[in-house]
């Protein structure tokens, strides 16, 4: 995963369930997050794309939840921004005259599949509504 992806689309979808009725602008979002706009729109985008929030552009536009919270697992959210395994990347080049090397990413596929399995257990069994009720 890519360092921050992960928590700022939790964050973007705290927000969204907070307000659920209002239409968030990516620049209120980007404040409280305080980060650019861009980078909101780009999370906005792949949140929309994976069908967790729809947007509307114009001057009363921004974005809302395409459901309610408590409908919204955080798996979904994780996996609409994941893009590496929880325990990152394979070698990509073993020396595969090394016994080990050889046979290094069998291995590790089998692990980092185990491990990615446990977090989306994990979190599938939490709603965006019990992370939001925290606050």
């Amino acid at each position: 995963m890519n360092n921050t992806r992960f928590a700022t689309a939790i964050h973007i979808m705290t927000l969204l369930a907070e307000s659920p009725q209002d239409w968030l602008t990516s620049e209120w979002m980007a404040g409280s997050i305080n980060i650019n706009p861009a980078v909101v729109r780009k999370e906005l985008s792949v949140l929309r794309e994976a069908g967790l929030i729809v947007s509307r552009q114009g001057k009363e536009g921004g974005s809302r939840l395409a459901r309610n919270a408590e409908e919204i697992c955080i798996s979904e959210i994780y996996l609409a921004v994941k893009n590496t395994e929880v325990l990152g990347k394979k070698n990509n080049h073993p020396n595969p005259a090394c016994p080990v090397g050889k046979e290094i990413n069998d291995h590790l596929k089998t692990l980092f599949s185990e491990t990615d399995q446990l977090v989306l257990d994990f979190l599938g069994n939490k709603s965006l509504k019990d992370f939001y009720d925290q606050f």
